[in-house]
């Protein structure tokens, strides 16, 4: 029995007579293919990405599980259509608090139109990504039974600029986020911090974009997830995934310093938060990274051949 994703915060949703992912109660995600070269690109990758034995195991753990593809009936009502199946990176939590957030100040890749790259550079520009080489694109926070879920609208998060993306970011991890106050932050050392937080896992995908030249990953997000519950007794269960694939291309043997420039920008705003959790300076971004680096080094400096 198929079913429309309750806890999606960002990306095409199903609902409403329009095309988007489903899933069903076995854990798997059921995303429908683009019409286009997007749709084929996106397969190839997970194909090329699954068999290659290149991929350290450590980092197959931040990809979802590819598990082929399938017809299926499409949520809009328009008959068969051809869908990923993956893993429901959520299936086995309760009341999820998620986060949804592309990478890199370039959204678009080399090889597309002319028209495509003025649409992503308008949308980049007005947006964080330039700035920050990050965006928020949508995310949801839990607070109770009672209150359930803070969760912006997209319109809002669109407009967010780099104090809301900090202002965000702690109160993604706050024990009230629906409330109007100042976030408190309060599991910020349990979701962000420990050898098994959020700042660990994206420090270990750092030290590998430091390195692979397989992929470049244009328009990709980060999505980070964690357990409210868990996180109040001290075990977040916090987990960082990549999805969206759809614009992966060969990194052609250079460093995709786009994706890891903005992975970077995105460490520092979460190291912040658990350094100086009660600060909030105005410097930030990629100039910030780069002038205030912390205890973690910004990778050797390889320049594109």
């Amino acid at each position: 029995m198929f079913k429309i994703p309750n806890h999606q915060v960002a990306g095409h949703q199903a609902g409403d007579g329009k095309l988007g992912p489903l899933i069903d109660d076995s854990g798997r995600f059921y995303k429908p293919l683009q019409n286009n070269e997007r749709g084929s690109r996106e397969v190839a990758f997970y194909t090329s990405f699954s068999s290659n034995t290149k991929i350290p195991d450590q980092i197959r753990r931040y990809f979802p599980l590819f598990h082929g593809t399938q017809l299926l009936e499409a949520s809009d009502g328009s008959g068969l259509h051809l869908h990923l199946i993956l893993e429901d990176l959520v299936s086995t939590h309760v009341h999820p608090s998620v986060m949804d957030i592309k990478i890199g100040s370039r959204t678009w890749y080399p090889q597309a139109s002319e028209e495509y790259i003025k649409k992503c550079l308008k949308k980049d520009s007005e947006y964080t990504s330039l700035r920050l080489g990050f965006r928020i694109s949508g995310l949801q926070a839990y607070e109770s039974e009672e209150s359930g879920f803070w969760k912006p609208e997209k319109k809002l998060v669109s407009s967010y600029d780099m104090e809301d993306v900090r202002s965000s970011l702690k109160r993604f991890v706050s024990s009230k986020p629906l409330s109007g106050v100042e976030p408190d932050g309060s599991f910020a050392s349990v979701v962000y911090g420990g050898s098994d937080g959020i700042l660990a896992q994206l420090l270990e995908l750092k030290a590998w974009f430091e390195d692979q030249t397989i992929y470049h990953f244009n328009s990709c997000s980060v999505l980070v997830m964690y357990e409210k519950a868990a996180a109040e007794t001290g075990m977040s269960r916090a987990e960082v995934k990549l999805i969206d694939f759809a614009h992966v291309t060969d990194g052609e043997g250079v460093i995709d310093h786009n994706f890891l420039g903005g992975l970077c920008s995105l460490i520092k705003f979460v190291s912040e938060i658990l350094v100086n959790p009660g600060d909030y300076t105005t410097e930030g971004g990629l100039n910030g990274f780069q002038q205030h680096p912390f205890s973690f080094h910004n990778g050797p400096k390889k320049d594109i051949e």
